[in-house]
């Protein structure tokens, strides 16, 4: 029975596969050929029968240029536990054994356990292919010297993890599994032992990030989002990463964009070993298991990756907005007899999604731009609905804007009845419109600020989210970005529409 390529296929006999293709992918567009093929078939002789997926893999990392070099010096492969990507590794240290004419290998795990399995396995597949074991000189077991050495020199070396390891080698292939767990003490180590190698690959092969010790594979993954989003592939790097788009905590309800963590799309979207050794029903299970995070994490992909600039402004430069403060500005909301001019300003509220602080912000006009604040940014929440009802019956704003599918949405009934107005609610266009109009107010130098401590906290934490073929917002680890989120809605609020000044709903006002 042929197994299908893509996911959306079943077989006769009812059995659903995974989808084959990763879902982030990008690949050197200079492979004019690949030994992929090759490796396939060597492990076909071996005993190892690769699924599609697998096949894929090997096909796009082992593309070659014009010249017979590899088109892409860096592949990896992000995939979930348990789908099968110990194959791909044994597929390629078999091709560079003997076929690949490399004189040495490296594999190296974050627990040497783990590639004691690998070496167990690509010892049996060799043993199990005589014209393959007639060419084995020595299995070494070896405490430190681990490996198999042929009868013509080349070597398959696995190395432990470590600050050390590595050094004094020449590699022209070194395979880092469990690359999930890869520092830059290890990088340091095992990276440049190729660097003298004129045509050598770094493969890098794991499951989700999980914090700061996905330093690696967050550079990495990062390279393959800025090719997605420039459109231009990376020169060196092959990147594929099987998980789904979380939807996020911005998401209204009912959103298509992103992926439902409890479905069996998901499930197959994430995971391409689904039909082949993971079972539909069994993994699903172990939402039940393990909660949805974790799930989430292990079984979707969805990976936790720090940030190489935790301490750079990646968005807005901290000396483009800090040239931008001006102490003496204040919106031109008033009369010249001081009272508040109805309509001049507009406020916005936001909260993170953990509600551990709120964040109030107002933007009005001053000299031909704008100038926003963040009168308040206080914990909890319980103080936000009078301390609002305050400043509306002061500035008598022209709205409030507060996003219906953020963590603030669940005060909108409160103000509603406190404020007797409708509250703004940006749709997801809008929201990205928002982000737009402030970015292009900054660069274009019309908009003002105190450059109040909260707001330029927020900016230095801030980064962008893909919104549609536009940006949002989003946050670095666990940063409170509700102040900058929040002028953001204030500003765009000046222009949006809105109920008159002053209208009754419900006989509140």
């Amino acid at each position: 029975m042929q197994k299908p390529e893509h996911e959306q296929q079943a077989t006769p006999d009812g059995t659903v596969y995974g989808e084959q293709r990763p879902r982030l992918f990008t690949v050197p567009g200079v492979a004019l050929s690949s030994a992929g093929q090759e490796a396939v078939d060597l492990a076909e002789r071996a005993g190892l029968h690769l699924d599609p997926w697998q096949r894929f893999i090997l096909d796009q990392g082992m593309g070659e240029r014009a010249d017979g070099d590899w088109a892409a010096s860096e592949v990896c492969v992000n995939v979930p536990r348990q789908n099968g990507k110990g194959a791909v590794i044994e597929a390629r240290v078999l091709w560079g054994l003997f076929i690949g004419g490399e004189k040495q290998i490296l594999l190296s795990a974050h627990e040497f356990k783990t590639t004691q399995n690998t070496a167990k396995r690509i010892k049996h597949l060799i043993e199990g292919c005589p014209d393959l074991r007639k060419r084995v000189k020595h299995f070494h077991k070896t405490v430190g010297r681990e490996g198999v050495e042929l009868h013509d020199g080349r070597e398959l070396k696995y190395i432990a993890r470590s600050r050390g390891s590595g050094r004094g080698f020449t590699a022209d292939c070194v395979i880092f599994d469990e690359c999930m767990i890869l520092g830059d003490d290890a990088m340091s180590a095992l990276a440049p032992t190729s660097d003298a190698v004129e045509n050598s690959q770094l493969w890098y092969l794991g499951s989700a990030g999980i914090g700061h010790l996905s330093q690696q594979m967050a550079r990495l993954r990062r390279r393959c989002l800025t090719s997605l989003e420039e459109g231009v592939p990376d020169p060196v790097l092959a990147y594929m990463e099987w998980s789904i788009n979380e939807h996020r905590d911005e998401c209204v309800p009912g959103c298509t964009e992103h992926d439902d963590i409890d479905s069996v799309r998901s499930l197959l979207r994430a995971n391409p070993g689904v039909g082949y050794r993971l079972q539909v029903e069994k993994s699903m299970q172990r939402r039940l298991t393990m909660g949805d995070h974790l799930y989430a994490r292990e079984r979707l992909g969805v990976g936790d990756y720090p940030s190489d600039e935790a301490d750079t402004w990646q968005v807005i430069g901290e000396d483009a907005w800090r040239s931008l403060a001006a102490a003496d500005a204040h919106p031109e909301a008033r009369n010249p007899d001081g009272s508040p001019i109805p309509g001049a300003v507009a406020f916005a509220i936001d909260m993170p999604p953990e509600r551990t602080h709120t964040a109030i912000a107002v933007a009005g006009p001053w000299r031909g731009g704008t100038h926003v604040e963040v009168p308040e940014h206080r914990p909890g929440t319980d103080w936000v609905v009078e301390r609002a009802k305050e400043m509306h019956e002061r500035w008598k704003p022209r709205c409030w804007v507060v996003d219906a599918g953020g963590p603030a949405g669940s005060l909108i009934p409160d103000l509603e009845k406190a404020l007797g107005i409708k509250v703004v609610s940006p749709k997801t266009r809008e929201i990205a419109q928002s982000c737009g109009q402030f970015y292009d107010a900054v660069t274009d130098q019309s908009l003002s600020h105190h450059d109040p401590a909260p707001l330029a906290t927020a900016l230095a934490a801030a980064q962008k989210r893909p919104l549609g073929e536009a940006w949002a917002w989003a946050r670095r680890g666990g940063a409170d970005i509700s102040p900058l989120v929040a002028v953001t809605f204030a500003k765009w609020g000046l222009g949006a529409e809105a109920e008159p000044v002053g209208k009754v709903i419900d006989n509140v006002w």
